[in-house]
């Protein structure tokens, strides 16, 4: 009796380290790591680290674009992917954004990018969802309806098609740095919104010193040159 409940223990255990062993590493998208500083994802793209920054408070947000390298000779090599968007808070990757290449996804249906990418991040769902791509210049302000989604406790990939061409995108970030980085950016912009009057009344007697200033040299120089 004894050895047949060892035995049932030792058969659950291996069950539940297979099921850890067999599960997807959500935590990175390609060899990009989620939580990674910038200057890493710069070097493992092999480009300069010169971040777009977008915020600078209250949290610095930063964006890095990166194009793979495709071979124009052949149709049917290169890399699938068109571009990536990486997002950083406070120098960590929190965000991504995959473009395809509409060349390199053209005729293929929602059901073979699922089937290709459940291959390498396991069993996709299919929430009635949209997403919410980052952009520049506003709140998260520009969404996409979900394909599919591939998501752990911590990390959600989501497959959409583009509304502007005719290609598929996918969003990858970090469930924790994301809401972080989403709140900064509400922060940002509420402050940014608050001051705008006072800048403008700061830029406007700027420019009316710089014109004061240009019309006292122009004046110096035309009374000294000035024939009557």
């Amino acid at each position: 009796m004894t050895r047949v409940r060892i035995f049932a223990v030792s058969i659950g255990w291996l069950a539940v380290s297979s099921s850890v062993i067999s599960a997807q590493d959500l935590s990175k998208y390609r060899d990009f790591q989620l939580g990674t500083s910038l200057a890493a994802v710069a070097q493992q793209a092999g480009i300069v680290p010169d971040a777009r920054v977008l915020h600078q408070r209250p949290q610095l947000i930063q964006e890095l674009m990166w194009q793979p390298p495709h071979n124009l000779g052949s149709s049917t090599s290169g890399d699938s992917v068109r571009k990536v968007l990486f997002s950083f808070y406070n120098g960590e990757l929190f965000r991504i954004v995959v473009n395809y290449d509409q060349h390199r996804t053209e005729g293929l249906t929602d059901e073979d990018m699922i089937e290709a990418i459940s291959a390498k991040y396991g069993t996709a769902t299919r929430p009635q969802a949209k997403i919410v791509l980052f952009s520049s210049f506003h709140v998260y302000n520009d969404s996409e309806k979900v394909i599919a989604r591939w998501e752990d406790p911590r990390y959600s990939f989501n497959l959409f098609r583009s509304s502007y061409q005719p290609t598929f995108g996918m969003l990858i970030f970090s469930k924790q740095l994301d809401g972080q980085a989403q709140a900064a950016i509400v922060e940002a912009i509420r402050l940014d919104e608050q001051e705008a009057p006072q800048r403008e009344i700061e830029q406007q007697m700027k420019e009316e010193e710089q014109s004061r200033l240009e019309q006292n040299r122009a004046r110096l120089v035309n009374k000294a040159a000035f024939q009557p």
